[in-house]
């Protein structure tokens, strides 16, 4: 009975170690993928960034083929941080439909393409969103002959919009609970929804505010068009990665929050050398001069110093695609810093 317990007991400490040592291997694993996408961006040799297809003050491509836009600036911050060179990123141009499968696939390593942060794409989807990069909302574009003050005003209307975006979704929802009804009129691209509407073929535009500035513009005749007043639903717009990588995810998060702690601190393109004489605490571990709890990204406690002096800070980015720099001077808004009247915050460096 003695020698049967004591075998008893010897093969369960055995089966103890054996699913230990397993436990230990499927860490070292799971800590091995983790690192999978710094190094393999690293040697590659280049950062693969997702956008949309074409969407001025966001991202677009010239007629050399040089991308430009706020998230084009995001994807060139994440390149200088990881190389110190903001030109190692190539441009993925992506649509509404195939954006997340791009994504999944691996052909891109981070998605930066105005998409709504919701529920069902944080939860249902292999992502996690680095943060916002831009506070936008739903609105609606019509003709002015239209003599249309309202969003109120559209029920029976047709609506051009994108498919396989939150706004079919945002629609039907804001029709449906006041009792309106309206027809649907989809296109996969935005220059199919925009060249629809200039045509005739739908009584108004809807999409997230921002991007009805930037279509407007591209109208054959833009004075003939007004924005609503009423914006319908909210739209944090911010970049994607894959959900398997969070250390990938904490590079790719600082990356944002290091350029909104700029702004804040008064760090910019301009006088970064000179602030890098500051005695101001802040400033210091934002600039990796004093220990501030990034040595653990993979590219160096001065990584933030790195991406301002090569794309600047949040308001510089911002003015220069979207805001008073920019042709579509769209005015800041909720995408002020939270202490000077709007909602753009960043975690501290520390």
């Amino acid at each position: 009975m003695a020698q049967s317990t004591f075998l008893s007991t010897y093969c369960e400490n055995i089966m103890k170690k054996s699913l230990l040592f397993t436990a230990l291997g499927l860490a070292t694993l799971v800590q091995t993928t983790q690192a999978d996408t710094l190094d393999d961006v690293k040697k590659r040799g280049e950062l693969r960034c997702g956008v949309t297809q074409a969407l001025a003050g966001f991202s677009v491509a010239d007629d050399s083929g040089r991308w430009t836009g706020l998230d084009v600036d995001y994807c060139r911050a994440l390149a200088s941080a990881i190389f110190d060179d903001p030109e190692k990123v190539s441009f993925r141009p992506t649509s509404s439909k195939e954006r997340f499968t791009v994504l999944q696939s691996g052909e891109i390593d981070v998605l930066a393409r105005v998409t709504t942060w919701t529920t069902s794409r944080d939860v249902d989807m292999p992502f996690d969103f680095i943060g916002v990069n831009y506070y936008d909302g739903q609105g609606f574009m019509v003709r002015k002959d239209l003599g249309i003050k309202s969003v109120k005003e559209l029920s029976g209307a047709s609506i051009c919009t994108n498919t396989g975006t939150s706004t079919e979704t945002n629609m039907a929802d804001y029709f449906k609970s006041n009792g309106m009804e309206y027809k649907p009129v989809i296109f996969e691209k935005s220059e199919e929804v925009k060249s629809a509407y200039d045509a005739g073929r739908c009584d108004a535009y809807s999409s997230d505010v921002s991007g009805l500035y930037v279509q407007r513009k591209l109208l054959a005749k833009p004075d003939d068009h007004i924005i609503l007043p009423e914006v319908i639903s909210k739209e944090p717009l911010g970049p994607l990665v894959r959900q398997e990588d969070p250390g990938f995810k904490d590079l790719a998060a600082w990356t944002h929050f290091c350029m909104v702690n700029a702004e804040e601190y008064g760090v910019s393109k301009a006088n970064l050398e000179e602030m890098k004489k500051s005695d101001n605490p802040n400033i210091r571990r934002l600039l990796g001069l004093e220990a501030n709890g990034a040595d653990k990204l993979g590219v160096g406690a001065d990584f933030c110093a790195k991406i301002i002096k090569h794309v600047g800070n949040y308001g510089e980015a911002y003015d220069r695609n979207v805001g008073k720099d920019s042709p579509l001077n769209i005015e800041r808004g909720l995408n002020r810093l939270w202490n000077q009247g709007g909602i753009m915050f960043a975690p501290p460096l520390r």
